[in-house]
Parts: C-alpha cells; structure tokens; sequence
C-alpha cells in the first residue's frame, strides 16, 4: 500500500485503531474523518511523529450527505476506503422502538450509502479503488434480540454486493467483511470478558481488510467474507 491513500471512516474505534496502525506500516497515507476533536485525540495518542505526518482529519458527519460530499471534493485522490462506522442495540422484536430501529439503518447502513456513493464516483473519474465495508455476522446468520442490527447490517451486505455488480469490468472492487464479536475495550465493557478469548481480534480482522483493500485483492468482487474467530 507504499503511497496509497486510503479513507478509513471509524477510525478511533478499536478496531479502527488496528486498521489505521496496519495501513500505516504498510506505507499507505490516511484520511479519517472524524466526529469530534475527542475521536481525533485518540486516534493521535497512538501515533508517533512520522505517522502523524500521513494522517489528515476531517471533522464530518457521515449521516449528513452535504458534509460526505464536502469531505470527498477536498481529496485528490482516493485508492482504498474502509468503512468501519457502525453501531448496535439489543432488544427483542416486540419491545424494539422504532426510534433505535430507525438509529440502527442511519449508523449502519445509511452512512455506508453515503460514503461509498460519493467515493465511488471519485474512483471511477481515477479509474481505480478498493471499497471494504463492515457488515456482520449476524447479517447472514442472525440471532434473536437484535432485529434492527441484524437487518440493517443484512443490508450494508446486499448494497456492497449491488456496488460490486455495478463495478465489474473495471479495477474497482467492493467486498465486505463479516466478523463475529470483536475483542475491543467496549464490548469487553459491554458484555464482560469470560469468552473474549474467543472473539474476533481487531489486528486479524485488519489483515482481512487491509488485503481486501489491496492491489492483490484485484480478482475479489462482491465477496462477504466471516471472520468469526471461535465463537
């Protein structure tokens, strides 16, 4: 990825964070939009000095279709984009209210939309890209309790595959990835950590991205690749 530029969005998350490292080492330059100068301190206190210099920030709020457009004219180039932003809810079916399921498209699937909407038409005037997006395990294989995750998640699985059908027979390339839980300080918060030796660690899931995101991954189209650790 020696001088590549490649757009990760969520990249203060905990696996965000082992994606940017990853690209980094790999010679890649960085843009990473941002929800706030919090998210943007995290993701500078694990940088040293020379990476900062490969690393550009955007304040932007990727549910605002305005503010993605203002995001992608403001870079020249765009070679890979990984798209890590998402969130879930727990609940059953009958007491879900429509307002977390309706939070649960706009953070999972709108803002995928979004981004690869206004990404793709920069890649297609360049003529080449890598889309990697984040879907889930459940979004094949879904479990009870979390309908609005699961659906939503399902989605983002059938938009990349849509993308990939619309790209072929060009060197542009969508997949995505669908991990199980991943090993990050939040989920360990949030659901204790007895069996998170089992889940999805976030520096293996970022070997998956980061080749997906890859010129080596040139031949993978519409693929959904589980990376479901021991669960």
């Amino acid at each position: 990825m020696q001088n590549q530029t490649i757009l990760i969005t969520g990249g203060s998350g905990g696996l965000g964070q082992a994606v940017v490292k990853l690209a980094l080492d790999r010679g890649a330059n960085l843009i990473l939009p941002v929800t706030s100068k919090r998210s943007r301190n995290q993701v500078e206190a694990s940088l040293n000095g020379n990476d900062r210099q490969r690393v550009q920030f955007y304040q932007t709020n990727l549910m605002d279709e305005s503010e993605v457009i203002d995001l992608v004219k403001q870079i020249e180039r765009i070679d890979g984009l990984v798209h890590l932003v998402g969130g879930f809810s727990m609940g059953e079916t009958v007491g879900y209210p429509q307002e977390k399921w309706q939070q649960d498209f706009q953070l999972n699937t709108t803002t995928t939309f979004l981004i690869v909407k206004h990404v793709l038409k920069h890649m297609q005037q360049n003529g080449y890209g890598r889309i990697v997006t984040t879907g889930s395990g459940a979004a094949t294989d879904p479990v009870g309790g979390l309908p609005g995750y699961s659906a939503s998640k399902a989605a983002v699985v059938s938009f990349t595959q849509s993308v990939a059908k619309e790209t072929k027979g060009s060197d542009i390339t969508a997949n995505v990835v669908l991990p199980s839980i991943i090993d990050t300080p939040a989920n360990r918060k949030a659901m204790g950590d007895q069996v998170a030796h089992k889940w999805v660690k976030p520096e293996s899931l970022a070997e998956v991205i980061l080749f997906l995101a890859s010129d080596a991954a040139r031949d993978i189209r519409g693929a959904a690749i589980p990376v479901l650790g021991n669960v």
